[in-house]
């Protein structure tokens, strides 16, 4: 199948590279011409472990193509799939849709026969229904479908969750659409991978919840740990009891620094937000967001105590940078929030992450020292 994959960040390349390996003809096209010319080269942007061996195979192998033009291409594609970022609208906590809402117009004026196009990106439940009416504003003739087809992709271990997944959420209007969708999944529905087919607006809350239930479990469990703390309990083995609980289980029960990353504190933002444009309360989701802003203040904090009351002066070793293990990925990380506030009162911070030192450098004070060896930190 020809495959086209709208933006080549994370989830783009991720999915790009992903889809060619099941043997199809994928292209990604990015509006940045120097990130397309750079993945054509064999240069990935992003630390992903065993991306950039699955992005040289295919492309050596010519399933997979870069390039920053919307061209001709677009009317041979069977499904195009929009995967481009969705980040937080400043002031309001909305999703913009700005990239999703521009693709499609891009898009619209090549279709040139049967063509689905679906929304990769995590979008407000409403967003394909608007990506249809825009293409056929934009092209009247235009002969498609939309679909909502979420990732679930954990960062670090991307490719095992999209090879092997729990599930494929795919949200359809008709049975001309879901045929497709199915023929393209074939290879995880030969696994006995769930497909789970369902309305548009199903299927863009179930990445939302799905997230925000997530998040739910993260606060949850800092919160047990503040009080594990303040009672002499011990919160890893509270953890460890709830985690074997069948009903609970383990997953996301590790206490921490609060949350980050491109998606839940950008998720469950916009399910709030989306729950009062539709006159519903979401308290628990707000919630959860007030906690794990608090816990990056808990966090500064403990650290005082541990150092006698104050940072002035101290030394301070800090190992990991990235919002998780296993990625350069920055965004919303607490170490963004932890640091800074420990540096204003003259703490004297030495830092190591093996994979997001470079991108640590551009968003955090220049006071910071950056080691590359933990050891040597």
């Amino acid at each position: 199948m020809n495959v086209i994959m709208i933006g080549s960040g994370y989830v783009g390349l991720v999915s790009g590279a992903c889809f060619s390996e099941f043997g199809n003809s994928v292209t990604c096209i990015d509006t940045d011409r120097t990130k397309s010319e750079a993945l054509n080269k064999g240069i990935i942007p992003i630390y992903e472990p065993g991306l950039d061996a699955l992005v040289e195979k295919n492309r050596q192998q010519g399933y997979l193509t870069f390039t920053s033009e919307y061209s001709a291409i677009i009317g041979d594609a069977d499904l195009i799939f929009i995967a481009v970022g969705t980040p937080t609208r400043h002031g309001d906590g909305h999703a913009d849709l700005t990239y999703v809402y521009q693709a499609a117009k891009d898009i619209a004026p090549y279709l040139s026969g049967y063509t689905v196009i679906v929304d990769k990106s995590t979008v407000p439940v409403g967003t394909a229904r608007n990506v249809k009416r825009i293409i056929a504003e934009t092209n009247p003739q235009a002969d498609f479908d939309v679909a909502s087809n979420p990732e679930f992709l954990r960062e670090g271990a991307a490719i095992s969750d999209f090879m092997r997944p729990d599930r494929v959420v795919i949200g359809v209007e008709n049975e001309r659409a879901s045929n497709l969708l199915k023929q393209l999944y074939r290879p995880l529905n030969l696994i006995e991978t769930p497909i789970l087919l369902t309305t548009l607006e199903t299927a863009e809350l179930i990445k939302y919840a799905s997230n925000a239930f997530l998040a739910t479990k993260i606060s949850f469990i800092n919160e047990i740990s503040a009080l594990c703390e303040a009672t002499g309990a011990d919160v890893h083995a509270v953890s460890k009891g709830m985690g074997l609980d069948g009903r609970i289980g383990r997953k996301f029960l590790h206490p921490g620094p609060g949350f980050g990353g491109s998606c839940f504190p950008k998720d469950t933002r916009a399910l709030v937000r989306i729950a009062q444009e539709h006159g519903v309360t979401s308290q628990i989701v707000e919630a959860v967001i007030a906690v794990n802003e608090a816990q990056k203040a808990r966090m500064v904090a403990k650290i005082r105590k541990a150092l006698g009351g104050s940072e002035s002066g101290k030394k301070l070793a800090i190992l990991g940078l990235a919002f998780k293990p296993e990625t350069d990925d920055m965004r919303e990380a607490p170490a963004l929030t932890i640091l800074p506030a420990l540096l204003e009162n003259n703490a004297l911070v030495r830092a190591h992450d093996p994979h997001g030192i470079e991108e640590a450098k551009s968003l955090l004070p220049d006071s910071i020292e950056y080691f590359d060896d933990i050891y040597d930190t």
